[in-house]
């Protein structure tokens, strides 16, 4: 089954060039084309898409207001979304996060990376760009003013192991090297870390180990 992804941009370029580049990967289809978040909204529940592409910079409606609609803290069924801009700014990133999205990156991350983050959206994973995904999470840490939340019951050791490697970046096939495991076990470990924590998704479990001191 392919991944169905909806693109919204408000350059025409950008959303033919990240057509033609999605639509060449054997398991990815763009289904729909917004030209401003509104319209990324509208489609968005007409579509059903599988992952969101979208811009930050759109007119109308911005991309992290139409992240916040379809992917927020409020929504019974967020879509997974991707924030890509061409702007490395920390308070983009943050708010981007904050709003739900389940990726960052930057337009020149290239196709490979492109693809890895629709993938892992997809997967209910996260992928931000490597240049900016260790310091920007380190730095919404040491901004964030309330204390992290306390676990919903004491993380087993092998949980902090992964917890750290999360944190650090590390990627599933990564960890489990790492530590000797199948990727399937590092799975696990990651869906009883957020039920854990009651996080949404890896970047928020990154998050708290850097809010609380592990990294």
């Amino acid at each position: 089954m392919s991944i169905r992804v909806l693109i919204a941009d408000d350059q025409p370029i950008v959303r033919t060039g990240l057509t033609m580049l999605l639509d060449a990967q054997p398991d990815i289809e763009v289904v729909g084309a917004a030209a401003d978040g509104r319209e990324a909204v509208r489609l968005a529940l007409q579509l059903r898409p599988d992952v969101g592409l979208f811009d930050i910079r759109m007119p109308l409606m911005d991309g992290i207001e139409a992240t916040r609609r379809l992917a927020g803290p409020d929504v019974t069924d967020p879509l997974p979304i991707v924030v890509i801009t061409t702007f490395d700014l920390d308070e983009y990133v943050h708010e981007a996060l904050k709003a739900g999205a389940r990726g960052f990156l930057l337009k020149d991350a290239g196709p490979a990376l492109l693809t890895q983050a629709i993938h892992a959206a997809a997967d209910g994973n996260a992928l931000i760009a490597p240049s900016v995904t260790v310091r920007l999470i380190a730095a919404f840490a040491q901004t964030h003013t309330s204390p992290p939340p306390q676990p919903i019951e004491r993380l087993t050791a092998r949980e902090e192991e992964v917890l750290v490697s999360v944190a650090q970046g590390r990627t599933n096939n990564e960890i489990a090297s790492e530590l000797y495991i199948t990727q399937s076990t590092v799975k696990a470990h990651l869906a009883s870390l957020m039920r854990k924590l009651g996080a949404r998704n890896r970047v928020e479990v990154a998050m708290w180990a850097h809010e609380t001191g592990r990294v």
